[in-house]
């Protein structure tokens, strides 16, 4: 079974844009962990929900799509549903935005049924330092592609971290497909 899953190109450069103007236009709120608890030291970012936002509802018809593939060709979990919005998190070199190591199944009712995790890259690379989404599927770590409109998949499970941003900022799309717990 494949761990980290890229699928390049997922979201066109037009799409980024699309959905990156509709988060400006969006308050943010400062990012929580599983539980709603607030931790800078853990988590440092601003998220948008995008099922807050009026005109993003494109947006999950194309996540369905790509999860649905990836999951047939890398994966086979049993999925069932997206439990929660997908949210854009901006990674911000001004409070060295960043998301120290964690898995994304928590205890709580919803996030105890996560299985796969997905994060599109919205950001142009030489548009921010630092920020690197990294997955430790096992002793080696994998750096996930920076190339914009690159979705990185891999088991909810799995530890992973985005490193401080050092320099300008990093944007980012993430949703978690859900299902019955692992067996």
């Amino acid at each position: 079974m494949i761990t980290v899953h890229t699928v390049p190109d997922a979201f066109s450069i037009e799409d980024c844009d699309r959905i990156l103007d509709l988060v400006r236009s969006a308050p943010a709120k400062d990012a929580k962990l599983v539980g709603r608890e607030q931790n800078h030291n853990l988590r440092r970012a601003d998220l948008v929900w995008l099922d807050d936002v009026e005109g993003a509802d494109w947006v999950m018809n194309r996540i369905i799509d790509i999860v649905r593939v990836a999951n047939r060709d890398a994966y086979g979990f049993d999925l069932t549903d997206f439990s929660e919005s997908p949210q854009v998190a901006r990674y911000g070199a001004e409070r060295e935005g960043h998301f120290t190591w964690h898995s994304d199944i928590g205890d709580g009712r919803v996030a105890s049924k996560r299985k796969l995790t997905m994060v599109a890259q919205l950001s142009e690379p030489e548009d921010y330092e630092g920020g690197a989404l990294e997955v430790m599927p096992s002793n080696a770590v994998v750096t996930a592609n920076k190339a914009r409109g690159t979705v990185t998949m891999f088991p909810s499970y799995l530890l992973h971290r985005v490193t401080p941003v050092t320099s300008g900022e990093r944007y980012s799309l993430t949703i978690w497909a859900h299902g019955p717990a692992f067996r």
